[in-house]
């Protein structure tokens, strides 16, 4: 108990103003000795009276403090710092993961939501079980390309259909935007129609009406085929793929560049009407653009355009198609490739080249016991591609001009100047390539150069 005085005690039930009274008057403190042996019982405490001052004094000393109560403080510290660490440590490895998780994902996300956003598109999504019961687990390959492969299966309406499942590189990914931007708004029918699409993960496909005939690559190079095509039947084939390429370039909304126009994706059905396949490699640009950019050149190499080549010959546009489709024809017409190492006659190796000399000098090309009728068509179907390889896309004409030509007179088609194309004519000191490395790739017409490759149907 302590006090002021005998009139102002404080005790335990004393108000703030008693309180307040006491501490300005001073007070005096009354403990019993007993407290102050247990007070200096414990290690570093002191209980004494000083008497300079005549008062009594408790005091401890602040090492020994710390070292009863510092070590606890430190434990408790260091138990946070390492909560905080561990926290982090935690953190980061969860961060790292979503990372790494985002940048294998990204490109199914950029699918994802490109498809979300093509609210109009008619195909119709299946999921990857439905594709394993329309293939009866993938059991019927029909081929194999760069990007994945082809099986043959039949949707549930009956008709049957070709499944391309792509592969899983970056490459087949874009190829698989590409396709579904392009053939999901086109409907012509000289172009493959695409029936449906899978993406599930990694597992993307693409669903296309059937081919029973397959490419018009094995009847133009045949090997083994037991239905041979004529002449009439090759120029029917040939306008169809001009009007579907004429399609593909005015006909839509966006101008459709191919960039890969050659036998092998020219697709044939029971009938043999052609359909334009694989836009794996096909540009979108609105009609109004004349000249468009690549960053790199894309096709087939012996198809491709000088221009992906060569930038002083000119810009790539809608006019390197109209090449690659020379090419083609020439190679409708004369059911040979273009470059043939195996002759003779050294000066056929190159054959737009050979066959440009013949007609100059008013020579016939031998077909055979062909028709008078099937002679002209080839005479036509020759005329227009040596016209369509012409080596500055200027000189070349539109698909719309092609078609006006096939349909028309052969009389009135003059001969083009000769395709300045043959390996001594090249300017070998402009050119971005190594001349020595189209020369194997021309003999099989195979390979590829692009960020992507073409894939099998």
């Amino acid at each position: 108990m302590a006090w002021i005085s005998k009139d102002f005690p404080i005790v335990a039930n004393s108000t703030f103003s008693d309180i307040q009274d006491g501490l300005a008057y001073g007070f005096v403190i009354l403990w019993y000795p007993v407290h102050c042996r247990e007070c200096e019982a414990k290690k570093g405490y002191h209980c004494d009276y000083n008497g300079s001052t005549g008062l009594w004094e408790i005091w401890f000393e602040l090492e020994d403090y710390w070292m009863e109560y510092g070590s606890t403080l430190e434990k408790i510290i260091g138990s946070i710092l390492a909560a905080r660490f561990f926290c982090g440590i935690l953190f980061l490895f969860t961060l790292l993961a979503y990372k790494f998780k985002r940048r294998h994902l990204s490109m199914y996300d950029s699918i994802e939501e490109f498809l979300q956003r093509q609210n109009n598109l008619m195909p119709i999504r299946y999921t990857y079980r439905d594709l394993k019961n329309m293939t009866k687990n993938f059991k019927d390959k029909l081929g194999e390309g760069g990007y994945g492969t082809v099986f043959k299966g039949q949707l549930k309406s009956g008709p049957f259909a070709a499944i391309k499942l792509m592969g899983k590189s970056k490459a087949s990914g874009q190829e698989f935007i590409s396709e579904v931007a392009t053939i999901g708004r086109i409907h012509h029918v000289h172009v493959v129609r695409l029936i449906g699409f899978c993406v599930e993960g990694p597992k993307r496909a693409l669903v296309y009406e059937f081919m029973p005939n397959g490419s018009l690559e094995k009847y133009i190079f045949p090997q083994q085929v037991t239905v041979s095509l004529n002449y009439s039947k090759m120029f029917d084939i040939a306008l169809g793929v001009a009007k579907g390429i004429d399609y593909l370039h005015r006909g839509c909304d966006m101008q459709i560049l191919h960039f890969d126009i050659k036998p092998h994706n020219i697709l044939l059905d029971d009938n043999f009407t052609p359909k334009i396949s694989d836009f794996g490699l096909a540009k979108l640009y609105p009609t109004d653009e004349s000249m468009v950019s690549l960053t790199a050149a894309r096709g087939t190499m012996g198809y491709m355009a000088p221009e992906m080549f060569y930038r002083n010959i000119g810009r790539v546009s809608y006019k390197s198609d109209v090449y690659s489709f020379g090419m083609l024809l020439m190679e409708m017409a004369s059911k040979r490739r273009n470059l043939n190492l195996f002759v003779e006659n050294i000066s056929q190796i190159y054959f737009p080249c050979w066959v440009h000399d013949r007609f100059s000098k008013g020579m016939e090309i031998d077909l055979g016991d062909a028709s008078l009728d099937e002679r002209i068509m080839v005479k036509k179907m020759t005329f227009v591609a040596l016209w369509c390889i012409q080596m500055k896309p200027d000189d070349r004409p539109s698909m719309t001009k092609v078609i006006e030509m096939l349909e028309g007179d052969v009389e009135f088609l003059q001969l083009p100047p000769k395709p300045f194309l043959s390996a001594e004519e090249m300017p070998v000191q402009d050119s971005e390539i190594d001349l020595n490395d189209m020369e194997f790739p021309l003999l099989s017409g195979s390979l590829v150069v692009s960020e992507i490759s073409p894939s099998t149907h």
